[in-house]
This record gives structure tokens, C-alpha cells and sequence, in this order.
């Protein structure tokens, strides 16, 4: 019975987020039952895209990436596949009518990781951002409006915010893993061979103007993903204030993170602040 390969589909697209982020998982538990398994189909596709051009070393990246996409499409068309990836990604796919630029979009920046590594203007790097997380951001608030086109118009600008920030902050996080490790620079006219102060301060302030422009999109949406949403911006602002005390050069020699124990201390003040309906 394909509901059996479905749920068992929908239940790896979960395995996925709880084993590849504690933080994402804890933000996703904290969704309405009605919304949360989307949003776990949505993080099970976008991972395996990203653990194929960052992680699988020792295979053909380009040709995997490829093999995927044509999967992808041709799930999207049967509406079924048997990557149960795929198949619990392309029901969401339907069943919210998410537009193919958004998951191309997508695809195209995961592309430019196979080959480029440096992005020398504003143009290049906003694409790509566009791509790798302001679309990511998209498809989670098609789910979160439940098919409502005029508030995803009006949270669709906020939502790409907070998708930037994010992205930019875990840019900060593994500075160390990209430059070293993958030779990648995403930040435009900051030499991360000698990252500075000043560079690193300018990085900062464009995070926190996109995190200001995500939580007035935050204040707005539905109950049922309230809580969620503000949970993961509580946890990467923690992460940016972290990041924004480390020195630059120390930034570059070691992944900053946050501590369980203090990611259940944002947990709990993320509830008080949502049940005292301070966000």
C-alpha cells in the first residue's frame, strides 16, 4: 500500500533533520502537529542537496547532483518516488503548490557550489543567498500561511530576510570549513585569509539588519507556527551574539557553537515570551 511507503517516506524525511540539526529539530517540534511533518519533508530535501556538494568527496558530486535533480522532477510528476526523500518532499510540493522557481532556485546555488568558490560582487554573493536560503525561507511560509496568497506577499520580503540572515550566520559559523576545507568565500571584498575587526563588524551589522527585517515578519504569522519560527531566530541571534565577541582571527580557527544546556535555556525563553504574547 503506497500510505505504508508514504509514511515511512514522511518518517525519513524527519530521521533526516533530528540526526543532521539539533537546532532546526528543536525549532521544528515547536510547530503545530498540522504543519511540522512539512517542514521536516522541506529540510530532508534541501539536506541531501547540501550533503551531496559539500560532504561526498569521494564520489562524482556533479553527477550525483544531477541524478538527484532528474529524480526530483520526475517525482514531482508522478508524485511519487522511490528516494523517500523525494517522494515526502514532492507531497509537499503538491499539496501547498510550491512554484518550481523556488526549488530551482535552490538547485542553482547548490550547482555553483560544485565549481565556484569565490563570489567577488554583491550581485553574484545575493544570488546566491537567494538561492541557498531566501527560497528555503519561501517554501516553509507557503506551508506556515496554509495556501493564504495575500499574507505570503505580505511576509514573503521578512521571511527572505530571515532566511539571509541564517544562511549568513552559519556563512560566520564555518568560516574555518569553507575557506579551509572547501576554499570557498562567500562574503564579497573581505580577504578571509586575514580576516579583520572591521570586516568581521560589517558581516555583523548586515545580519543584524536582516534579523530585524525577519522578526517583523515573525510578530505576523499564523499561531501555528509562531513559536517555531521564533525559537530558531532566538537560537541564531544567540549564535550571532557569540560569534560577534570571538575574535576575528579565532572566528577563522574554530566553529563556535551553542551548548545544549543553553539551547534549552532559549527553548524556555522563547515559551515565556510567546505565551506572555511579547512577540
Amino acid at each position: 500500500m503506497k500510505s505504508i511507503f508514504d509514511t515511512v517516506s514522511r518518517a525519513c524525511s524527519q530521521t533526516v533533520t533530528n540526526s543532521y540539526s539539533t537546532s532546526f529539530s528543536m525549532a521544528t517540534k515547536m510547530l503545530a502537529p498540522s504543519i511540522r511533518q512539512d517542514i521536516y519533508n522541506i529540510y530532508g530535501f534541501v539536506r541531501f542537496a547540501d550533503e551531496i556538494v559539500d560532504s561526498f568527496h569521494d564520489y562524482n558530486k556533479e553527477q550525483l547532483l544531477e541524478d538527484f535533480t532528474q529524480d526530483l522532477y520526475k517525482a514531482i510528476d508522478r508524485k511519487i518516488s522511490l528516494n523517500p526523500i523525494l517522494n515526502s518532499f514532492q507531497e509537499t510540493v503538491h499539496k501547498y503548490k510550491i512554484e518550481p522557481e523556488l526549488y530551482n532556485a535552490f538547485l542553482k546555488s547548490m550547482k555553483l557550489d560544485l565549481h565556484k568558490s569565490t563570489y567577488l560582487t554583491q550581485e553574484d554573493y545575493k544570488e546566491y543567498i537567494y538561492g541557498s536560503a531566501d527560497v528555503v525561507g519561501l517554501m516553509c511560509l507557503k506551508i506556515f500561511v496554509k495556501g493564504d496568497n495575500k499574507k505570503y506577499e505580505e511576509l514573503k520580503d521578512s521571511a527572505m530576510s530571515l532566511g539571509s540572515a541564517f544562511q549568513k550566520v552559519n556563512f560566520l559559523r564555518d568560516l574555518k570549513a569553507d575557506f579551509e576545507d572547501l576554499s570557498r568565500s562567500y562574503f564579497p571584498g573581505t580577504n578571509l585569509a586575514a580576516l579583520d575587526e572591521v570586516s568581521k563588524q560589517k558581516i555583523i551589522f548586515e545580519i543584524e539588519e536582516d534579523f530585524s527585517a525577519g522578526l517583523k515578519g515573525i510578530v505576523k504569522l499564523p499561531v501555528e507556527a509562531k513559536f517555531g519560527v521564533y525559537t530558531a531566530y532566538i537560537y541564531y541571534s544567540k549564535l550571532l551574539h557569540k560569534l560577534k565577541k570571538v575574535p576575528s582571527l579565532e572566528i577563522k580557527n574554530k566553529r563556535i557553537s551553542v551548548p545544549n544546556y543553553q539551547k534549552a535555556g532559549l527553548l524556555a525563553k522563547s515559551y515565556i515570551s510567546y505565551r506572555l504574547n511579547l512577540i
